[in-house]
């Protein structure tokens, strides 16, 4: 597929996708909402792990709100059905792990965009935004689910309140994403990260998914069963055979994804 709005990069297992519309610090217009629905679930299928970063100084800004129709005609709820949805339930969904290299600011959409993903890695100088009460709108692409989930709902409450910039540091203590990380560091530490992934039990990774999402809605007994029949099919990949002979032989692993 050629795409006019990312970048899409495949090397030792890892899908990279950049959003590349730096002028616009990256914002989101309907093709690149299509081009990164159509990239998730092509490189989810054929690589190891799935990496989403930004071109220039952002990651992505949100939503585009040039594009399209004028301000009294523009259908939101449209939007969010028919191309937001997709996008970002293919994230949701994507068999591999998919890392969120957040390179600078994320704001509105593009900030739930990159809390879709598994883990989100950024950088020291960037900054997490929910900026949608500033123009008088509720956070929308995912932000009600994630925000309460992952920071707790008074953080969340604030957040989507307030409108105000969480830094980096702040939403790594907060819980809100995985890694801060010094912007030196920063492209060493998430291509570090996705090798590993890339390097590791592909199936078990995809069970891992499967089984703590489903913990957000599973009771107890639920969860145990869910746990027992992912446990059964991982238990029978070559993966784990790999894995127990090479903790017996005191050696490294050598993951083949199968």
């Amino acid at each position: 597929m050629i795409y006019q709005t990312l970048t899409v990069n495949e090397a030792d297992g890892i899908g990279l996708i950049t959003l590349n519309r730096p002028t616009l610090m990256n914002a989101l217009n309907a093709q690149m909402r299509a081009e990164i629905t159509a990239a998730v679930r092509d490189l989810g299928q054929r690589m190891r792990v799935v990496v989403l970063t930004g071109e220039g100084r952002a990651f992505c800004s949100g939503q585009d709100l040039g594009d399209g129709a004028s301000i009294n005609e523009i259908d939101l709820g449209r939007i969010l059905r028919e191309e937001y949805e997709p996008m970002l339930q293919a994230i949701y969904d994507c068999p591999v792990p998919v890392i969120s290299a957040v390179n600078g600011p994320a704001a509105g959409a593009g900030a739930n965009l990159a809390l879709a993903a598994d883990v989100v890695i950024a950088k020291q100088s960037a900054y997490f935004l929910q900026a949608f009460s500033r123009i008088g709108l509720i956070p929308d692409a995912g932000g009600t689910y994630w925000l309460p989930r992952l920071t707790g709902f008074a953080r969340a409450m604030g957040q989507a309140l307030f409108a105000e910039p969480v830094s980096a540091d702040d939403a790594a203590a907060q819980g809100l994403i995985w890694a801060s990380i010094p912007d030196e560091r920063f492209d060493a530490e998430w291509r570090a990260r996705a090798a590993q992934l890339a390097n590791g039990p592909t199936l078990a990774y995809g069970a891992i998914k499967r089984a703590l999402r489903k913990s957000l809605t599973n009771d107890l007994e639920a969860q145990l069963d869910l746990e027992a029949r992912l446990q059964g099919e991982v238990g029978k990949t070559r993966d784990f055979r790999e894995g127990v002979m090479a903790f017996l032989e005191k050696r490294k692993a050598r993951f083949e994804g199968r």
